[in-house]
């Protein structure tokens, strides 16, 4: 069954250009290195306040091929070495597509 993630990332507004640039290279990295990733889009939100806020919606071909993009090097470089140490809020949903 498809495996599917929603990520909202919320970061200083003076942040937001670098997870900006670093969001796009990574989700440039999981389409071409990830077979099983289905899609991988990144949002950001179009009305900017106190915070920049971003959404990532994924989606794996089961919970093994979403492991591997946890694994992979593309992540621990992108998102768990540069993006996710700059968020002051990060709220992640998983579920199954019907």
């Amino acid at each position: 069954m498809t495996y599917a993630v929603i990520a909202h990332y919320k970061c200083r507004p003076e942040d937001a250009g670098l997870i900006r640039s670093t969001l796009a290279v990574m989700r440039e990295s999981v389409r071409e290195k990830e077979p099983g990733n289905v899609l991988y889009f990144v949002h950001e939100d179009a009305e900017q306040g106190e915070e920049a806020r971003f959404t990532l919606y994924e989606q794996f071909t089961d919970e093994a091929a979403f492991q591997s993009h946890l694994d992979s090097e593309h992540y621990a470089e992108h998102i768990a070495g540069l993006v996710r140490p700059m968020l002051i809020e990060r709220k992640v949903w998983f579920g199954h597509v019907l």
